[in-house]
């Protein structure tokens, strides 16, 4: 049959209720966005942070801040009209999205436990194994694969014939939804990719530890008590980060179906938590950081004397 929409799973039928959820996710996304936002412009404007280690984190909230963007300010709209409806084209761009930007940030979190390897294990070749041109290509190549695997997805999902309704049991499009309702073995063909893409990411997760291991095995040679909490400071952010992405992601996909509803939240936590964890124990980023709020309530308070 031909589908000219879907229906998105409401978080409630009361209005009071949607009320109260287009403010929770309105004030999750503003925060999201105040909190990557500051960090791009502290990384970009600070030029002690034009390092591998914050471009790859300016790269990261970028990610973070598309990721977001793609499922809340459509639920949003959805709480605020009392619908559920999004277009045939609205969920082809969502899984494409969506995909796209998850792949790119898991690609871009197996780059930076590179990047903490090397500097870790082998400082005196950073500059060298880490040059500007080679962060360039690492970050490229993230981004590129997040855009490979949203083609392949999408193109694959969408080819399928869909027969058992529009009704989606989630607030936003997702493959293992649009699955549900195929009506052919042809969803099998998907079901290989989905397969193929655990492997290549459980290979991601693999490299992640090992060099997890590597860190800590040299950190814990390190002979001064400092220097082995400078480079604890160093990891444990983006260690964090990556906890908190797979972590998040194994709970969603593994729980059990009365908690589906809980899991709405792990959608939205990882982008918004990820520029706290960055920033808590990362004096340069915080000290720039500081630099852009003073400059940007200076600025606001300057305009508002001359107007």
């Amino acid at each position: 049959i031909s589908l000219n929409e879907f229906l998105l799973l409401p978080f409630t039928d009361t209005q009071e209720l949607q009320l109260l959820h287009f403010s929770l996710f309105l004030g999750i996304y503003l925060a999201t966005l105040l909190g990557n936002g500051l960090i791009i412009t502290a990384v970009t404007s600070d030029h002690r942070l034009h390092t591998p280690m914050y471009f790859f984190l300016l790269n990261l909230s970028l990610l973070d801040l598309g990721s977001i963007s793609i499922t809340v300010p459509k639920s949003m709209a959805n709480s605020l009209w009392n619908t559920k409806a999004i277009s045939y084209w609205g969920c082809v761009a969502q899984i494409f999205l969506f995909v796209f930007f998850t792949s790119a940030e898991y690609s871009l979190l197996t780059v930076m436990a590179y990047d903490r390897y090397i500097a870790i294990c082998k400082p005196l070749h950073y500059g060298t194994l880490l040059n500007s041109r080679t962060c360039v290509k690492m970050a490229a190549a993230a981004w590129g694969c997040g855009f490979l695997s949203g083609v392949v997805h999408t193109g694959n999902t969408f080819s399928i014939p869909f027969c058992q309704g529009n009704a989606l049991d989630l607030f936003f499009c997702e493959i293992p939804q649009l699955l549900k309702l195929s009506c052919s073995h042809s969803y099998l063909r998907e079901l290989g990719l989905l397969v193929l893409s655990l492997c290549l990411a459980f290979g991601c997760f693999i490299f992640i530890v090992v060099s997890y291991v590597q860190i800590f095995r040299a950190v814990l040679r390190i002979p001064s008590e400092q220097g082995r909490r400078k480079a604890f400071s160093m990891c444990l952010p983006h260690l964090a980060v990556v906890s908190l992405f797979i972590g998040t992601a194994v709970f969603t996909y593994l729980k059990p179906p009365s908690l589906s509803l809980l899991a709405v939240m792990y959608y939205v936590m990882p982008p918004t938590v990820n520029p706290v964890i960055s920033s808590m124990r990362n004096k340069e980023l915080k000290d720039a950081l500081r630099k852009v709020i003073f400059w940007t309530l200076f600025s606001l308070k300057f305009k508002g004397k001359r107007a």
